[in-house]
């Protein structure tokens, strides 16, 4: 009789366990926001000063450049990331008023690490993909845009436009940092949106909810 509880008792573990794993990796977190400014980028640490001429001018987004999108559940926080990027920035340092932004990402790139969650967020009640592919932001102005620049040093500013998602505009701000280093420009943004500026279905299920705040997290590599 105690071997049958014994064994009971283990049966019990391994399904419960099992379960949890199954839960996590429907539920849980698996993307990780990778970074592209250092962590030591700084004023102290900055080198000589750029020319306007190195500045100004068409900057594309290279192909290593990254979206993520973050919503928060009664479990964590869950990343997607989107790593079909494109577009481009006309940079004009002396006059910001005359610069030119846009950019797109494919929303069929876009992971969480979970191929049937990914599917699932992009079907046609949620991102609706098939029916508008693309997530698009075009540029409207720049404030705190600075005239000078530093090898190496990280500047700061907002970047306002126009945010394209499931074929609905949204004017938002993003607050932004950059490095201009070996002949590239690193740029770091970050917004907040709801589900409903896009007219989008909050992805909640039973066994989770989920917030009505997405956080939008630019990771940009420009060259000339």
């Amino acid at each position: 009789m105690k071997l049958k509880l014994v064994a009971f008792a283990v049966g019990a573990v391994i399904v419960v366990g099992g379960g949890y794993a199954a839960y996590d990796y429907y539920a849980g977190n698996h993307v990780a926001v990778q970074n592209v400014i250092p962590a030591n980028a700084s004023a102290q640490a900055a080198g000589g000063a750029v020319e306007a001429s190195k500045l100004d001018g068409q900057w594309n987004i290279s192909a290593d450049s990254k979206v993520y999108f973050s919503v928060t559940t009664s479990k964590e926080t869950v990343n997607f990331e989107g790593s079909a990027v494109k577009g481009s920035w006309v940079l004009h340092s002396s006059d910001p008023s005359k610069m030119k932004a846009e950019a797109a990402l494919d929303l069929k790139s876009i992971s969480s690490g979970n191929s049937q969650r990914d599917e699932h967020v992009r079907g046609e009640k949620f991102l609706n993909a098939a029916a508008n592919p693309e997530a698009k932001f075009t540029l409207k102005s720049i404030e705190n845009f600075p005239k000078t620049w530093k090898e190496g040093e990280k500047v700061s500013f907002d970047m306002t436009g126009t945010l394209t998602v499931n074929g609905k505009p949204k004017d938002v701000t993003f607050k932004s940092d950059a490095v201009y280093s070996q002949d590239a420009i690193r740029m770091e943004g970050s917004t907040v949106v709801t589900f409903e500026d896009f007219g989008l279905k909050n992805p909640h299920a039973v066994v989770v909810s989920t917030e009505n705040n997405v956080t939008v997290q630019l990771r940009l590599i420009l060259k000339k």
